[in-house]
C-alpha cells in the first residue's frame, strides 16, 4: 500500500500530522471557508474549521489520508474513513496551481485501489451545492447521488460508488 504513479502524479500515504499533508489540509480549509461564506477568509476561522473537523482518524485503523505529488511537490489530497459496511471519501483537494492536470482522477483512483484491498466494496462522500467541481468530478467517475446518509450541516449532496471486485 505505497505509492500510486499516474501521469506525473506519485500518491502516498501520508500521516495528517506531516507538513505536506497539514499544508495541504490546511489550504482545503481555507478554501472550503472562503468559498461557503463567499469573501475572504477571517483571521482564525481555518484554524477553526480543523479544530472543528480534525483529520488524526484518517490513519489505520480507522482510515487513511493520501498525498498527491505532482513534479516532486505535494500538490493534492483525499481521506477515506473506513465505516462497518463502506468508506467515507473525505478530504479531496487539488491545489489550484495543479487543477486541470489529472490530479482529481489520479486521488480517485488511489483512493478506490487501497479500499478495494482493504476489502471495501463501496464509498460514499457528501459535498456541498457550491463544490460544482466536485459533484462533477465525482459524477465522471462513476459516484451516483443517493438518499441523505448524515446529517452534517454543510452536506446537500451524498453520493455512492460501488466497486468492482479487483
Amino acid at each position: 500500500m505505497g505509492t500510486f504513479d499516474s501521469i506525473g502524479w506519485t500518491v502516498r500515504l501520508t500521516r495528517p500530522e506531516h507538513p505536506d499533508a497539514t499544508d495541504l489540509l490546511w489550504h482545503y480549509y481555507e478554501e472550503m471557508v472562503r468559498r461557503y461564506h463567499g469573501r475572504p477568509v477571517r483571521p482564525g476561522e481555518v484554524e477553526s474549521a480543523l479544530r472543528e473537523e480534525p483529520s488524526d482518524d484518517l490513519v489505520a485503523p480507522t482510515g487513511l489520508l493520501l498525498v498527491a505529488h505532482r513534479a516532486g511537490r505535494p500538490a493534492g489530497c483525499a481521506g477515506l474513513r473506513l465505516r462497518p459496511a463502506w468508506a467515507e471519501l473525505t478530504r479531496v483537494f487539488v491545489h489550484p496551481r495543479h487543477r486541470g492536470s489529472g490530479g482529481g482522477a489520479v486521488l480517485l483512483a488511489a483512493v478506490e485501489e487501497h479500499a478495494r484491498r482493504l476489502g471495501v466494496d463501496r464509498i460514499r462522500l457528501d459535498t456541498r451545492h457550491d463544490l460544482v467541481e466536485a459533484r462533477a468530478l465525482y459524477a465522471r467517475h462513476g459516484y451516483a447521488e443517493i438518499p441523505a446518509y448524515n446529517d452534517d450541516v454543510y452536506a446537500e449532496h451524498w453520493f455512492e460508488k460501488l466497486l468492482p471486485p479487483s
